[in-house]
């Protein structure tokens, strides 16, 4: 029997910090590396099973595999500054032609070898050629400028192109390190560990290692959510799809050969702690009692060494802010390593009084459920009143919000990922009669739809769904399908994630008989099986879910979405299937919308949250930077006044947040874990205090409680509507 996963999150193929920690290999003499018979077979097996069964397969020829070498080149050399233009043409001169064949056929994937040995060879003279510049003075006062982000520039020409970038490279380096309250030795001394480091991670290199790497980029060129893991990444996969995990609940991801935060583990010891964020990157790690280690240019699996540890330990971690404008900030998180419990992510709710319409100094109790994942808990031999999930948690909620004399209520997805199909579709049946929620359709066009079976409504008043731009997969589902019967107005960024796939994880020895009677460990492939259709036949990949009212946010700025993916898979359609239901009318949208947009246009808060997005985008679409001592710190003393300012403006308008009670299905969340302060900025825009589990001045869920209230006015006179039912209401009231 094949053991599969089906998966429908926002894509984590990423490593999960949990465990324990693992000393650097000393760089010793250069590796030879040579492919196992086993690791043969995994390859050719690889590449026919994608070509074969992937969703996309039709689209990808054998040509195509001449881009797997720029692409794993790319993989090796983020940042373009290591290999040569000239390197390029070489390899693709080499071997460009030939990858398909080599790769089904023979099991030969001698390139990978071929292009790390140049790799090495390139990293360790340029190496030499930068502690030989670090014994020199470099000047930091001319007029010259970096490029940040490398990602999508051309390698140099040729060494002579090279040193010029390398010498506006380490100008920029000792400038942020200086910037970093370092003196130009301590900077020199810093950069120079850096490249110490990267010389030892170099070195750690196996043969696995490049092979994962190398067959993970020929499974991305059918869609960016398929990847090849090894036998080792296979065991931490495993790790992340138990109810139980020990760490510090964060999953990380390398960029540009930065440690970055990809997503907090809901409930985990850093969700709790309230200090670490996704897009944050880690620089250092620190274990109690001993020096700091800088992570930068370390692998990821030496990264996630050294953060896991024992239960109850601490790890401080150094931490470059995600929504930094100035890569120069740091600040200290200390996090204790815990077990990461289900249980603390289960779906929260509360009851906020907001100001009524019309009625001076009176309030209307609105609740709030904020749900992080689509879950599943449960152990085999569990009875199903020991069970909990997304869609139970969810009904036992609405009905302590009813008993509080819940008024209207505002579903938050916000950062919800996504997980079980089948709780997407049990959760928005609780808002709906009965009918399609999902249509799933595979490579050979077959078309399933996923019902709602339940006719039981457990909330049928007026309901808003909250929703980012990190809103993914089963959240997608639920906020169209409540959009496409008009039964919620949905709220947030431009649109969400945009993730329409559906992927299925197989080891890779239950795929051949030789795998299989292999003493070696097998690794598995994730590959893409489906798309998945809202009930009107629209598809959610690459564009998302648009909601009906959009506000201002930053993660707009950001390249965070599936259509900034590399070979996502198109947007489409498919017939629509039959439902009882039909989008908002525009007597209904109309007003709620043109509401909102005058407070958007008059209140304080929005003026706030623009000033801060557009000063933000202004900092992201600032691509070269600077290498100029004085005019950098300039540029940091002016942002430094900035946010000083929006500080000031962010606790004025937390003043006015709305008063609220706070409802949990198990115990409370311990106490916040807080990171020592070191000075008064570290914490500029933190948003919690003890035990706090809403942020202060959350434009967002606040706008999204008043357009709640408004659909509620909107109910109490049938003639502004007319429509079969009051606005935002289920089609039924039973249950409600």
């Amino acid at each position: 029997m094949i053991r599969v996963f089906r998966l429908i999150s926002l894509p984590a193929a990423f490593a999960l910090a949990l465990l324990s920690v693992a000393q650097l290999a000393a760089a010793g003499d250069r590796k030879v590396f040579t492919t196992s018979s086993t690791l043969a077979s995994e390859a050719s097996t690889l590449t026919k099973l994608l070509d074969e069964l992937h969703y996309n397969h039709e689209s990808v020829k054998s040509a195509d595999y001449a881009n797997v070498i720029k692409d794993y080149m790319g993989e090796l050399d983020a940042q373009r500054l290591f290999f040569l233009g000239s390197d390029r043409a070489k390899f693709e001169t080499a071997h460009g032609k030939n990858v398909y064949y080599n790769t089904a056929f023979l099991g030969n994937i001698d390139a990978a070898y071929d292009i790390f040995y140049t790799y090495q060879q390139r990293v360790e003279s340029r190496m030499a050629w930068i502690f030989a510049q670090l014994e020199t003075e470099l000047p930091l006062n001319a007029n010259e400028t970096y490029r940040r982000d490398r990602a999508k520039s051309e390698w140099p020409a040729d060494a002579t192109a090279a040193d010029e970038l390398w010498v506006r490279r380490l100008k920029f380096e000792l400038v942020e390190e200086i910037l970093n309250k370092k003196t130009p030795t301590e900077a020199k001394v810093q950069v120079r560990k850096r490249y110490e480091r990267m010389l030892k991670y170099l070195a750690e290199f196996e043969g696995t290692d490049l092979a994962e790497i190398y067959l993970g980029t020929i499974a991305k060129l059918y869609d960016p959510h398929s990847t090849y893991f090894s036998a080792s990444t296979f065991e931490d996969f495993g790790i992340q799809m138990k109810l139980k995990l020990v760490g510090i609940g964060a999953i990380l991801g390398l960029e540009e050969d930065v440690c970055v935060v990809k997503e907090i583990v809901a409930g985990g010891p850093a969700d709790l702690g309230r200090q670490l964020k996704p897009n944050d990157k880690i620089i250092a790690v620190t274990e109690k009692g001993s020096e700091p280690v800088e992570i930068l240019g370390m692998k990821l699996r030496k990264i996630v060494e050294k953060i896991r540890g024992q239960k109850g330990t601490e790890v401080t971690l150094t931490v470059q802010p995600g929504d930094a404008t100035d890569s120069s900030v740091r600040k200290q998180v200390v996090i204790t390593r815990d077990i990461v419990k289900i249980n603390s992510a289960r779906a929260r709710a509360a009851v906020f009084q907001v100001p009524a319409e019309g009625a001076e100094g009176k309030t209307q109790p609105l609740g709030v459920i904020t749900l992080p994942a689509f879950y599943s808990e449960g152990e085999d031999g569990d009875t199903d009143s020991e069970r909990s999930s997304a869609s139970k948690d969810v009904a036992r909620l609405i009905e302590q919000l009813k008993q509080q004399g819940m008024q209207g209520l505002v579903l938050d997805l916000r950062r919800n990922g996504g997980g079980f199909l089948t709780e997407a579709i049990d959760l928005a049946g609780l808002f709906i009669q009965k009918g399609p929620v999902v249509q799933v359709k595979s490579f050979t066009g077959e078309i399933q739809v996923d019902s709602d079976k339940d006719s039981r409504i457990a909330y049928a008043g007026p309901l808003a769904v909250l929703v980012d731009r990190f809103s993914a997969s089963a959240s997608e589902i639920v906020a169209g399908a409540l959009q496409d019967y008009g039964r919620a107005i949905i709220i947030g960024d431009s649109s969400t994630h945009g993730k329409g796939s559906v992927q299925q994880v197989v080891e890779m020895k239950q795929l051949s008989r030789a795998l299989a009677t292999s003493p070696q460990k097998t690794g598995a492939v994730k590959f893409t099986i489906q798309k998945y259709y809202l009930p009107s036949g629209a598809s959610t990949q690459l564009k998302g879910v648009v909601p009906d009212i959009t506000l201002p946010s930053i993660e707009d700025c950001l390249p965070i979405g599936e259509s900034d993916l590399p070979r996502a898979l198109v947007w489409d359609q498919i017939p629509t299937s039959i439902f009882a239901g039909e989008k908002l009318i525009t007597k209904v949208l109309s007003p709620l919308r043109q509401a909102s947009q005058e407070r958007q246009a008059k209140l304080e808060e929005f003026t706030y949250l623009r000033r801060y997005v557009d000063w933000f985008k202004s900092k992201q679409e600032q691509k070269l930077i600077s290498v100029n001592l004085d005019e950098r710190r300039a540029q940091k003393a002016g942002d430094d006044i900035f946010r000083k300012e929006l500080k000031a403006e962010k606790e004025r308008i937390a003043k006015d947040d709305y008063a609220f009670k706070t409802f949990y299905l198990g115990a409370p969340p311990p106490p916040r874990i807080k990171a020592p302060k070191k000075d008064a900025d570290d914490d500029e825009f933190d948003d919690f205090e003890e035990n706090e589990t809403y942020l202060k001045a959350d434009v967002h869920l606040r706008e999204a409680l008043r357009v709640v209230n408004d659909a509620i006015e909107l109910g109490k006179n049938s003639e502004a509507w007319a429509s079969t039912r009051a606005p935002l209401t289920a089609l039924s009231s039973k249950g409600g």
